[in-house]
């Protein structure tokens, strides 16, 4: 081969560089792209002559190839963005390309696509849309559970529908009542004067109404909802029926009786507020009471039931009470109670306002009633050589023959409001772009030699 092969070897070289460099370019030029993939060379020699000769092989040329770096972790960043996700560990988002649109809609078809950019937003028509134009792909799950509801992914597309009305079923209150309740009939030397006469019954009459409060302390009051989402408010008072003493025969508790405002506009001797049985299941109209400790003693298991609870002429069935171990009896220097939970279950109906991917994958959707509910759930998927994936344009991937088929499920997790940021390293791509101009230089040398060897040989018949 002589000079003419090392001409040819220093050609493969210079192009095997100027491959290396365009990688490094691309690298660079990427190094705030989303989710980036830093694409390295790596380079193969080509034996010249001497067949199975050992002593008659020649050094020979060079071919540059790409090597991938789709297993290569990206720093993640937070992002500001509620619907930003970027992958932790192993995995690929499935997206979809548009293929077209109809009356201003996109259409799709062909096979899934996959990517790790994850700057996903809200479009015109509802879909998770990246910035390279990719359609995010989830699996629904229910509602109420958040369980995935099939298994097949298809386009994430939110509507602009309402959160259904739901009426209140059962009402969290946890308090705190004072053991001598600071009543406006208060008289600190006298022990019965903060007490609950007896002439209240189960229900109070309006002109009785004003004996009633000043017999009693406020218990706070909470919004409830009936089935079409209509508010109404319940107020309550707690009222102390008798004072704890082991002397007495029989030995007495602490006992309070909880009562709402069942009628504001009641006159006369219509019922204005209406007694609670804190046990239904016993005889009689049960109270609260509360051991030498200030625990709640009954009833026992902390929940209680509003019969039939009516506001206003509004019948809104059975109401559940769930006091739990968080209704007590302490000392309390103002005399008043202090209200440590009271939140109830239902809700009026809502708008959508926002969306979100929370860590995990699951897409929320927020509404103005405050409400939210799980509609998505982002699978991962990987793949037995993800290095031989086919790089498409905007940092997306298709599956091909050497990367084998998409496997659910993988190691990665996804992050939410985060995005993966590019793997390339500018200090490392500079160092080697220095290498490879080197290299470049080293092989225009060896043509240069060449080419003065050349002439120097042609010289010689003339």
């Amino acid at each position: 081969m002589g000079i003419y092969g090392a001409l040819n070897t220093a050609v493969s070289g210079i192009q095997a560089q100027s491959f290396a460099l365009e990688n490094i370019s691309g690298n660079i030029a990427n190094s705030q792209t989303a989710a980036y993939k830093r694409t390295d060379t790596s380079f193969a020699d080509l034996v010249l002559g001497g067949d199975m000769n050992v002593r008659r092989q020649v050094a020979g040329s060079v071919q540059g190839f790409s090597r991938a770096t789709n297993d290569v972790q990206g720093t993640v960043q937070a992002s500001s963005s509620a619907t930003a996700l970027a992958i932790k560990g192993q995995g690929f988002l499935i997206v979809q390309d548009q293929t077209g649109e109809v009356d201003g809609r996109p259409t799709f078809g062909g096979d899934d696509l996959y990517t790790r950019r994850g700057d996903f937003e809200v479009d015109k028509n509802g879909y998770l849309v990246n910035g390279s134009g990719y359609f995010l792909k989830g699996v629904r799950v229910d509602a109420a559970t958040g369980n995935p509801v099939g298994s097949v992914p298809e386009l994430v597309k939110f509507d602009n529908d309402f959160y259904p009305a739901s009426a209140t079923t059962s009402v969290d209150y946890r308090a705190n009542l004072p053991v001598v309740p600071q009543t406006t009939n208060y008289d600190s030397s006298d022990a019965s004067s903060w007490l609950l006469g007896s002439g209240f019954g189960a229900t109070v009459p309006a002109s009785q109404s004003d004996d009633f409060i000043a017999s009693t302390i406020s218990g706070d009051a909470v919004t409830v909802y009936d089935e079409k989402g209509g508010s109404h408010d319940v107020q309550f008072r707690w009222g102390k029926v008798s004072n704890e003493s082991a002397t007495a025969t029989p030995a007495t508790d602490d006992v309070w009786s909880l009562y709402y405002l069942s009628d504001g506009a009641a006159t006369g001797a219509d019922a204005a507020w209406t007694r609670v049985d804190a046990d239904p299941s016993a005889a009689g109209d049960q109270n609260y009471a509360f051991d030498s400790d200030g625990n709640l003693k009954a009833p026992a298991d902390g929940l209680a039931t509003i019969t039939n609870l009516t506001v206003n002429g509004v019948n809104l069935g059975d109401i559940a009470l769930n006091h739990g171990q968080g209704l007590t009896q302490y000392a309390d220097s103002e005399g008043q109670m202090t209200t440590k939970a009271l939140d109830q279950d239902g809700a009026p109906s809502g708008k959508l306002v926002n969306f979100e991917i929370a860590d995990g994958g699951l897409i929320q959707a927020t509404y103005s009633n405050g409400k939210s509910r799980p509609l998505y759930k982002v699978p991962l998927v990987t793949f037995n050589a993800e290095n031989r994936l086919a790089h498409l344009d905007g940092g997306a991937y298709a599956q091909t023959v050497g990367s084998g088929l998409a496997i659910e499920g993988t190691e990665g997790e996804i992050v939410g409001q985060a995005l993966e940021q590019s793997n390339v390293d500018i200090a490392d791509e500079f160092t080697k772009m220095i290498v490879t101009q080197q290299a470049y230089s080293a092989n225009t040398r060896v043509v240069t030699t060449s080419d003065s060897m050349m002439q120097e040989a042609l010289s010689m018949i003339r």
